[in-house]
């Protein structure tokens, strides 16, 4: 979920964030890792913009992968296959702030073959950073601070501001969810306007998936526990939106005592990570 979030922004908002990783606002198009020929190592978490001269890999990371150098040199001699002339920026950027040894990698070496790649640890990063340019603000909550809900508070104040409706629903959704790493629901539902973040591409979206979800779990299952699991996913989203257990429950025909049983499990779950 974390890593669709931000696959979003880079994708919405690409020449903000050329501006944070390159340092200027360039003009960037999606590169769809089909057109490198091979199936990718794993998607989900990668995201492909080109310019003319240039193509910039990033994976947004919750979780440490051991697997991440091979991945960034796997693609690098993918992309040089493709576009020789092409110079390339590889950036690995971690959200989750993790004692693992595993997210200070940027090397893959085998033999006399190796590989360089940039990584970022958000939490390392200065908050100021993210609140400057409208894209990343929802960056700002995991970077650098003792008071992640008074930069999430920060976040809303700025984004409010935004003329157009549909890129400040968008922007405060997916603050609202990446603010789930490190808020409880009920901290991110005082701050975020929830009226605001109904509207956004995103949470029709984490709709839409429900509804399909439980239309095939349902026709392999049986109808009512296909849709029943499928709400439930549906249900864990908007608590990291930091939506009322009321409107959760009014949204997806679950009872508060089930949300809340849910809401118990991903609070014991954030405990044991």
């Amino acid at each position: 979920m974390f890593d669709n979030i931000c696959k979003f922004l880079a994708e919405n908002f690409s020449e903000d964030l050329a501006s944070w990783l390159l340092g200027f606002p360039i003009q960037l198009t999606q590169l769809s890792p089909t057109e490198l020929s091979l199936e990718p190592i794993r998607a989900d978490s990668l995201i492909l913009l080109q310019s003319d001269q240039l193509v910039l890999h990033t994976e947004f990371q919750t979780q440490p992968d051991a697997m991440m150098p091979f991945r960034m040199l796997d693609y690098r001699v993918r992309v040089y296959r493709r576009f020789p002339q092409k110079s390339m920026r590889q950036v690995v950027i971690y959200l989750q702030p993790t004692k693992s040894p595993l997210v200070q990698q940027n090397t893959f070496r085998l033999e006399k073959t190796s590989h360089e790649f940039e990584v970022i640890r958000l939490w390392e990063q200065p908050t100021e950073e993210f609140l400057r340019i409208p894209g990343l603000l929802p960056f700002a909550v995991l970077s650098q601070t003792n008071n992640p809900a008074q930069v999430l508070t920060q976040i809303s104040q700025i984004t409010e501001q935004i003329a157009d409706r549909r890129v400040k629903s968008n922007l405060m959704a997916a603050s609202a969810i990446l603010a789930g790493l490190v808020l409880e629901s009920e901290v991110i539902q005082r701050i975020i306007r929830s009226d605001i973040m109904q509207e956004s591409t995103m949470y029709q979206e984490i709709l839409r998936q429900g509804k399909e979800q439980g239309r095939a779990e349902g026709r392999a299952q049986g109808l009512t526990e296909g849709r029943a699991d499928a709400l439930k996913q549906v249900a864990i989203l908007l608590l990291k939106m930091g939506m009322s257990l009321e409107q959760i429950a009014e949204t997806t025909q679950l009872t508060v005592a089930q949300i809340q049983e849910l809401q118990q499990i991903q609070e014991q779950e954030n405990q044991n990570n």
